[in-house]
This record gives C-alpha cells, structure tokens and sequence, in this order.
C-alpha cells in the first residue's frame, strides 16, 4: 500500500520507526530511507522519530550512534527537500540493565525526554512487567509499551497490560494493525485495546515501504470510528507532540478509558489513577 502523493492531511508525528538506514532490520540503504521518508512525508506526517531497535548481541546500537545517524539522515532530508522532521530515540529490549543504561545516557529516551519505548519480547510472557513500570517511573521515566497487540502471549495476560497502563506506563498500538496488516488477531486485540480506552500513542513502527510503511493516517482513520475523531487525534498528534518535547504526563488527557465515566469494555473496571499521577501530580 503507498502513500497518495500530495496528500493533505492534518499533521502527524510518528514517535516509533526504523528509518535510519542499515543499522538494524528496518530500512537497508539510504535509497529506502529517502522512500520511506518521502512516503511518511505525503501522509502527513510532519515530525518522526528515527528509533533503532537495542537488542544486545543482535542490534548493539547506542544514543551516541543513533544521533549520528539522525544527523547524517536529516542532512540528506534537506537537500532532498522531504519536508520531515526527525528526531531520535529507540525500540528498547527489555534487560537487566536497562534502567541503568537510560539513567547513564547510553540508551536514549524519545529526543532525550523522560518518555521511552520498549518493546516486550514477542514469544515469551514477561513476567516482572508490573515491577519494571513501576521502577522506571520511580527513577523519573515514563515507558511506552510498544505494539503490545503483535505480542503471541497477550491473550492469556491481557490484565498486566490493563495494569500496566493503570499505573503510568503509556500503550503504543502499530497503526497497520488496526488495518490488518499484520492478520486478524494483532487486529482484534488493538480494536479491543482501543474500545476498552487504554491506548495513548499510534505509531508506524515502519521498517520498508511495503509490508511495513510508514502510514499514519490508515490508523488514525480506523481509531477515528471505534474512537471519534477528537480521541484519534490525541494519539497520532497531541499526545506524540508532547513526547517530542517532554511535556509533562500528568498534564495531559489520559485515555478514556483510565478516565471515570468511560462506557467501554474498561469502565468496569476499578481506576485508581495510578503510579504515574502519584509521581508527578495530579491534573486539576
């Protein structure tokens, strides 16, 4: 599917995709980089950041070699004239010494704010997920749970995500799945995710411009009818744009579904505004 050249469409910033060329296993030289660029680009998105995967002992990148490359990247934007700003972060693995890496500067958060993503291990349940948000936000981070509908074992563990996202931690669907991009049960669950209100950020997550592209607005448009047009909006624009510059959490719309009065699936559900609000206030 490619992006309708000339598009207009209300901007869109894409907190989470692997543009930078030849570092991990999105994009493999920079013609493919330049392509996805112009493509996010012409659906509208206006502010991306470039977010390698971290995986030691497969993807040993770092913040000072990502900023490099958004550098590098970014010089090559403008003498293309893609109209796209790019900014830095990464798709975190889950280790031991993650904490301690963002603490030291070597892993880097999303533009060097306290807002980060990382990405679950995809076969393998993780257990301590409640202990690490709760962790992360006490050491003055706030983590971003990346397509947690694509994960094999949400079904069976579908409240740590509830959990989760109760207690801070902010929930990024890949936009393609609400299109079915990546089959019907990661679309199933990221319906599900957003009827039930839990869901803060759409991202890409694009690595090509074919079976992964750097759309935005498909997502949107698919959140738009579970979700109305203002909610969507949040997720592709408001809430991405507050990332981008360290807005502070506490100052912004939660979901609707960690709000009293929502009628989705969630609002039976006991709210109790979490860890997040404990840490840094409470909205007036």
């Amino acid at each position: 599917m490619r992006a309708v050249p000339g598009r207009k469409s209300a901007p869109m910033f894409d907190l989470h995709c692997h543009l930078l060329p030849a570092i991990d296993d999105g994009a493999r030289d920079v013609e493919m980089a330049l392509a996805m660029a112009r493509m996010a680009a012409d659906d509208g998105i206006t502010h991306l950041a470039c977010t390698p995967h971290i995986y030691p002992g497969l993807f040993e990148n770092d913040a000072q070699g990502i900023v490099r490359g958004v550098e590098a990247l970014s010089r090559l934007l403008r003498e293309q004239e893609i109209p796209l700003q790019l900014g830095y972060g990464a798709d975190i693995q889950v280790v031991p010494e993650l904490l301690p890496r963002l603490r030291s500067g070597l892993f880097p958060t999303i533009n060097g704010s306290r807002y980060f993503l990382f990405e679950p291990p995809h076969h393998v349940p993780l257990t301590n997920l409640s202990r690490f948000v709760s962790d992360a936000l006490s050491a003055g981070f706030v983590p971003i749970i990346t397509h947690p509908e694509r994960l094999s074992w949400l079904g069976e563990h579908y409240e740590v995500f509830l959990q989760a996202a109760e207690d801070g931690a902010w929930i990024q669907l890949t936009a393609g799945s609400l299109v079915g991009r990546f089959g019907d049960n990661p679309r199933y669950w990221a319906e599900k995710m957003l009827d039930d209100g839990l869901v803060h950020l759409l991202a890409t997550d694009a690595h090509n411009t074919r079976s992964r592209p750097p759309l935005l607005a498909e997502g949107e448009s698919a959140a738009a009818d579970i979700l109305g047009q203002e909610e969507a909006r949040r997720l592709v624009y408001d809430r991405p744009a507050a990332v981008w510059r360290n807005g502070d959490p506490a100052q912004l719309p939660l979901p609707p579904g960690l709000c009293g009065g929502f009628r989705g699936r969630a609002s039976n559900r006991s709210i109790n505004g979490g860890l997040l609000q404990r840490l840094f206030g409470r909205r007036g």
